[in-house]
């Protein structure tokens, strides 16, 4: 085991607290915010902090900087420091790691969306902000 995971799933692992690998799998972006992000930065591209808390307005300043070190500590997005002037930004992007789940996150989006439509629910509103253009 690398230091890439977080020390809560290590120990979880260590403690035999997954039953499965398909839960472990889950882990990786499990809690609020970590599928928009993983997706958004996947579909999107890199976004800098402020565009992430435009995208996700209901989140915190530092539940989101929470969520963000931990995706960061799991290797599945990266931070990049950008100093350029009076204003330091920081951007953040995925991983191939990171990349590596997007087919997964992609199969959930389509499953939600499809059994919406079947639950006919046509103008359920999610709670994102601005997506880029």
């Amino acid at each position: 085991m690398t230091d890439s995971v977080r020390k809560l799933v290590q120990q979880r692992l260590r403690d035999g607290d997954y039953t499965c690998r398909k839960e472990f799998t889950l882990a990786m972006f499990n809690g609020k915010w970590k599928v928009n992000i993983i997706y958004h930065l996947g579909h999107e591209g890199s976004y800098y902090f402020h565009e992430l808390q435009a995208l996700l307005p209901h989140a915190s300043h530092k539940e989101l900087a929470k969520k963000l070190k931990e995706l960061q500590e799991d290797s599945l997005i990266d931070r990049e420091i950008e100093d350029n002037g009076p204003r330091v930004k920081v951007a953040y992007s995925l991983t191939p790691l990171g990349r590596s789940l997007l087919p997964i996150i992609d199969a959930m989006y389509d499953w939600g969306d499809k059994r919406l439509r079947e639950l006919n629910v046509h103008d359920v509103q999610f709670g994102l902000g601005k997506v880029k253009q």
